[in-house]
């Protein structure tokens, strides 16, 4: 009797790691479902505008004394700032708002600062020499009052100076704030590093996983905009080649919501849990380094059930990316190790190998990547040198194993069926 074979593409760095599985083997394939057809980008934006969401129009809410700040994300994130500001300044210099009255924030959290060439290019040549561009100072903050959930709102004083704050980002999802967008842009994005640690910290909590709005973390966020006082945002939602498919604009709450609408619809993917998942993050930059190929192992793990095996496919070309993770990798000796350093030490980065650590003790975690054998382990997966070993592995213990294939894994989300 002859087994059916499927050859199945996955991405891996560069190029692509090819899996043959026995048709009989596969649950399903797990996609996301992108818009065939794209409206124009810059009509999506202004039709945005022009329609806010639980709010009038910024060219009637601004006048020419109106002091504006425009928070915008920084070089670390997707977002096509240089699309998004023509339409927004359109708007309002239609309500009479002057370019000196209007100040560019770069929402940096705890990142670094960037070069000039980097603002430049986020912004594009002809705003960055119109307006005035600057970058968050962590150290230039004050405090304004403290969330219900204790933690300090400090942000940043060059945006509690102006009159009328708007927030701008993309939606997709988050691994512990539920979504990225809408009150991000204030917290972390312009606040002091006791704000942003004291509210990472509840990045271990039940809830605080993708997809969800319930996150305490980003409860947190929107408790912290809303006592600063955050009115309007313009966030946008991309598609898997970094192209605009939707826009919203209004109240920072409900017009985020409407966003995270739209990326449910296309990137939720309901399953039924199964005995293991092969989950690609869909290759460079996704896959740059284990720090960011997490991201595909924590939706993938919505996926299967519990005992189950989780395979990861991450190149991991410039390694572990980040010290205090490689620190704490190494440091750690157990998964409880990690779990319980970080219940009494929070360190950004460890907070890595604590969600890896447990993951590692519901799941058997394989990795196939371009990582030194013993940085796998100590990271708490078993290395495997091809994706088609690990297969055999899962297989040889369980030859009617169901195997999920997640070849977008760090943009889709796996929602478990309700039975």
């Amino acid at each position: 009797m002859t087994t059916n074979m499927k050859k199945i593409p996955l991405a891996f760095g560069n190029g692509t790691s090819e899996l043959n599985i026995p048709e009989k083997n596969i649950s399903s394939l797990i996609l996301p479902s992108e818009p065939e057809k794209k409206e124009d980008e810059a009509l999506l934006i202004r039709k945005a505008l022009e329609n806010p969401i639980k709010s009038r129009r910024l060219s009637e809410i601004v006048n020419p004394d109106t002091r504006i700040a425009i928070i915008v994300s920084d070089v670390t994130r997707p977002t096509p700032t240089a699309k998004i500001l023509p339409p927004l300044l359109e708007e309002l210099y239609l309500g009479g708002a002057k370019v000196e009255n209007i100040t560019i924030v770069f929402a940096l959290g705890l990142h670094r600062q960037q070069t000039e060439e980097e603002s430049k290019q986020l912004v594009g040549d002809d705003i960055y020499k119109k307006i005035r561009c600057i970058q968050h100072n962590t150290s230039r903050c004050r405090r304004i009052g403290v969330t219900s959930r204790g933690t300090p709102i400090d942000v940043f004083e060059e945006v509690l100076g102006a009159d009328f704050v708007i927030g701008t980002g993309g939606i997709e999802f988050h691994y512990y704030a539920g979504y990225s967008g809408g009150a991000k842009s204030v917290l972390p994005g312009v606040s002091s590093e006791e704000s942003v640690l004291t509210n990472h910290k509840m990045m271990i909590e039940e809830n605080a996983v993708s997809g969800r709005v319930d996150s305490p973390v980003r409860q947190d966020m929107e408790e912290a905009a809303k006592i600063f006082g955050l009115k309007f945002i313009l966030n946008v939602v991309l598609d898997s080649k970094k192209g605009i498919i939707a826009a919203v604009a209004g109240d920072f709450i409900e017009a985020h919501r409407k966003g995270v609408e739209i990326v449910d619809a296309m990137y939720k993917v309901p399953v039924e849990p199964a005995d293991a998942v092969i989950v690609s993050c869909g290759g460079y930059p996704k896959d740059i380094n284990l720090y960011q190929a997490n991201k595909a192992l924590d939706n993938a793990t919505q996926a299967v059930k519990d005992g189950g095996s989780i395979i990861l496919v991450a190149e991991c070309a410039e390694g572990i990316g980040n010290q205090v993770y490689e620190c704490w990798n190494r440091e750690c000796k157990t998964p409880e190790d990690a779990i319980e350093r970080f219940k009494h030490c929070f360190e950004f980065g460890g907070h890595k190998s604590a969600i890896v650590a447990k993951a590692s003790k519901k799941f058997k975690l394989y990795l196939v990547s371009k990582l030194p054998e013993e940085k796998a382990r100590s990271a708490f997966f078993t290395p495997m040198a091809s994706v088609q070993d690990a297969l055999s592995a899962v297989i040889s213990e369980n030859p009617d194993a169901k195997v999920h294939l997640m070849p977008h894994g760090g943009q889709t989300l796996p929602v478990r069926k309700e039975n």
